[in-house]
């Protein structure tokens, strides 16, 4: 095996590593790697998007869900999770508030709602892109069938978030119930991208049993699926799931793997998630120091922010709120970023 600091020449050549090498720069990690990773990912980042931060207003739409995904606070078998539901003119509210405050892209996200038929979805995406000329709708709602993406797709929906949580099969079967398929899962990616949607996918660091040699297999992956965004970002767990006692992901081997990220694919949406903010108060300004791009204000209604809790103290009021935008801006100007009002599609490179 090669150097560590001759692999990472290597990627940032040839954007391609095999799963054994990813793996060495996982399992030889220290503080000289990931700064060295960690300048250069900031580098190939400025060279495609300059300081520039793109934001998305997410919209929690439901925390009600079918699944029972053992990580997974509003899994259906959590009798103490709130549930709620927005109806589309709350939905609509949210987007109008976001679109005053600047917000060119809405991310709806929620649980896999039944609710939420392409019947109650059609009418709102068309009205979303009626109302918000220019805007850009990502939907983030779990697995749906070919035919309901193209029809979302259809009525306005530009982007599809699908976090496959694992590439390793037998590690996804022990986060699942059964009644999941891995499978399923990466079929579901692939008619997305066959649709036409700008796709994004993303994994836990940290989850349960997962090893270097997973997360090297979620690096190839993600290499050779090409996403136009992957969101990663440490496992927290949450008290009232099957997993409420293992030990969380860290945000340095988070962080860590952004870097590999940016270098595998320079023109890659990275989001400095939600989780990286509430393990760190700095843990943002982190993912974006060490490559990310993307920051997701929240714009769901304040009644209700609590209780989409998808892990334990997730942050869901002050400064990530996108109403505090201003405080936003200035935390990223602190390290010398700057966020615009932009669609913020992928770059062609």
């Amino acid at each position: 095996m090669p150097e560590l600091s001759l692999l990472i020449d290597k990627l940032e050549r040839e954007h391609s590593l095999s799963e054994t090498e990813y793996r060495a720069l996982i399992e030889g990690r220290n503080e000289t790697l990931a700064g060295d990773l960690r300048e250069r990912a900031v580098q190939v980042r400025k060279a495609v998007y300059g300081n520039t931060v793109f934001v998305r207003g997410l919209i929690e739409i439901s925390s009600w869900c079918k699944n029972n995904c053992y990580y997974c606070g509003i899994r259906a078998g959590n009798p103490k999770a709130e549930r709620y539901r927005l109806t589309p003119e709350e939905i609509l509210l949210c987007c109008r508030e976001g679109w005053a405050l600047g917000f060119r892209t809405f991310v709806l996200q929620g649980g896999e709602d039944p609710w939420f038929t392409d019947g109650v979805l059609e009418p709102l995406l068309r009205q979303i892109k009626a109302e918000f000329p220019g805007c850009a709708i990502t939907l983030s709602l779990g697995e749906r069938s070919r035919e309901s993406y193209q029809r979302l797709y259809d009525a306005g929906a530009d982007r599809y978030l699908l976090r496959h949580e694992t590439a390793d099969k037998s590690h996804y079967e022990s986060l699942h119930p059964a009644a999941m398929s891995w499978d399923r899962r990466m079929e579901c990616l692939r008619e997305l991208k066959q649709i036409g949607y700008q796709v994004g996918c993303g994994f836990m660091v940290g989850s349960p049993g997962q090893t270097a040699r997973e997360l090297a297999k979620d690096l190839k992956f993600i290499e050779e699926f090409h996403p136009a965004m992957c969101g990663i970002g440490p496992f927290i767990p949450h008290k009232d799931t099957p997993f409420g006692d293992r030990p969380g992901g860290s945000v340095e081997l988070s962080c860590y793997l952004l870097s590999i990220l940016r270098l595998i694919q320079p023109n890659l949406l990275l989001p400095a998630t939600t989780a990286l903010g509430t393990l760190d108060p700095l843990g943002r300004e982190k993912g974006i120091q060490s490559g990310a791009n993307v920051v997701m204000p929240n714009l769901s209604p304040v009644s209700v922010r609590k209780k989409y809790m998808l892990y334990d103290n997730k942050i869901c009021t002050g400064e990530e709120s996108a109403q505090c935008r201003g405080c936003l801006s200035a935390r990223m100007a602190s390290i010398g970023y700057e966020i615009v009002t932009d669609r913020g599609d992928p770059k062609t490179i």
